[in-house]
């Protein structure tokens, strides 16, 4: 039987469900879609924010000939025959290939020609940074769309969408553990209504702990485990960490996954309580790079111990938190007069720089931010 997940698949942008800074009234990717624009794009988000949905409602919208390869997989021959292969009509080619990531430089370099002749509409799909992960010949022939994590309210529309009773105890414990992912909700649900003839709390759970959910070792579990991984240096408990990793390692993640993962932690949870550890990170980051597996095995595990036993302090990712914000909120402030860039006369006395930056005193904020802090003390 086709997966629920297919069956309640959204086909056109009324139905879809989230991504309003993209799909909303006058946004790029509705006006593209309603339009008929034809190019190649990313989308960039977490699993189950509608990638694919996007993809395949984007593809009706321009009357492509629809191909949909994962790059786990897929090849250069499977592409060479999407090319080579015989349309009965004019209708573009297009190429949804989901994690994008995955494939190699030398894969990138043969899908590049395809691209840029035109021959293939591409969109692919990640989860990862694409400025990392996507050669830069093939990125600046690509727009990229992020895509946000559903919101709650998104969940509970989808949820609702399925077509099955949940009470609110159980639909509120299915989004809080779906953590914005529609897709692992969707097959929660369905899994459940096959061992079950009710979705309560209580179903959901049982399903949760059999193994009758463990169906996608790229898919939701790999998240389940990366999430561990990082709460486990979190709470500095370098012993969970090293498990955690050890069960990538052994899934045959990509160490650059991971190494990236510890690089952002460096800086997100460890940040000023020690420095060094945006330095451990980054050479760890190079030598994954450069040694690959099965050596870097130790590069990792020398990397996750020091992270781990590393003091904590969140202070700077709470104040960029703060302080974008107030970006987003007051747009362009202007810059007080004082500590503006001179580089004539006519502007220095006109009070412009006359603040070197010196004076510990001085508020240099824009006038309707002044006093305003974003550094707190043991966050």
């Amino acid at each position: 039987m086709e997966p629920l997940a297919n069956r309640i698949r959204p086909l056109t942008l009324d139905d879809y469900v989230g991504q309003l800074h993209l799909v909303g009234e006058g946004k790029p990717l509705r006006l593209a879609i309603e339009q008929g624009h034809v190019f190649s794009f990313v989308l960039w988000g977490t699993p189950g924010t509608g990638k694919t949905t996007l993809a395949r409602i984007y593809a009706n919208a321009i009357n492509a000939e629809f191909h949909e390869l994962s790059a786990v997989s897929a090849g250069k021959e499977d592409i060479r025959r999407i090319v080579s292969s015989r349309s009965l009509d004019s209708r573009p080619k297009l190429l949804f290939l989901d994690e994008i990531h995955r494939f190699n430089k030398a894969q990138q370099d043969f899908l590049l020609p395809f691209v840029e002749n035109g021959q293939l509409v591409l969109i692919g799909a990640t989860t990862e940074n694409p400025s990392f992960e996507v050669i830069p010949a093939l990125l600046s022939r690509l727009r990229v769309f992020v895509l946000n994590e559903l919101s709650n309210e998104d969940m509970t529309a989808i949820i609702d969408r399925t077509g099955y009773d949940l009470d609110p105890v159980a639909k509120e414990w299915l989004i809080e553990m779906a953590n914005g992912d529609a897709r692992q909700a969707i097959t929660m649900i369905e899994n459940t209504s096959r061992l079950y003839d009710q979705i309560t709390l209580e179903t959901l759970t049982e399903t949760l702990q059999s193994k009758f959910l463990r169906y996608d070792k790229k898919g939701e579990e790999h998240y389940n485990v990366i999430s561990a991984f990082i709460k486990s240096m979190r709470a500095s408990k370098p012993d969970a960490a090293m498990y955690y990793l050890a069960r990538m390692i052994e899934g045959g993640e990509d160490p650059k996954f991971i190494a990236r993962r510890m690089v952002i932690f460096a800086s997100e949870d460890i940040g000023l309580a020690q420095p060094t550890a945006l330095v451990v990170a980054n050479a760890v980051f190079r030598a994954v790079e450069t040694i690959g597996y099965p050596e870097c095995t130790l590069n990792l595990a020398h990397g996750v111990a020091y992270l781990s036993n590393a003091a904590k302090d969140r202070s700077t990712t709470n104040a960029i938190g703060k302080a974008m914000e107030d970006a987003k909120k007051y747009g362009n402030l202007p810059v007080p007069m004082k500590i503006r860039n001179a580089p004539t006369k006519l502007m220095k006395d006109l009070g412009y720089g006359q603040d070197e930056g010196n004076d510990p005193e001085a508020d240099l904020m824009p006038q309707k931010l002044r006093g305003r802090k974003y550094f707190e003390e043991n966050s």
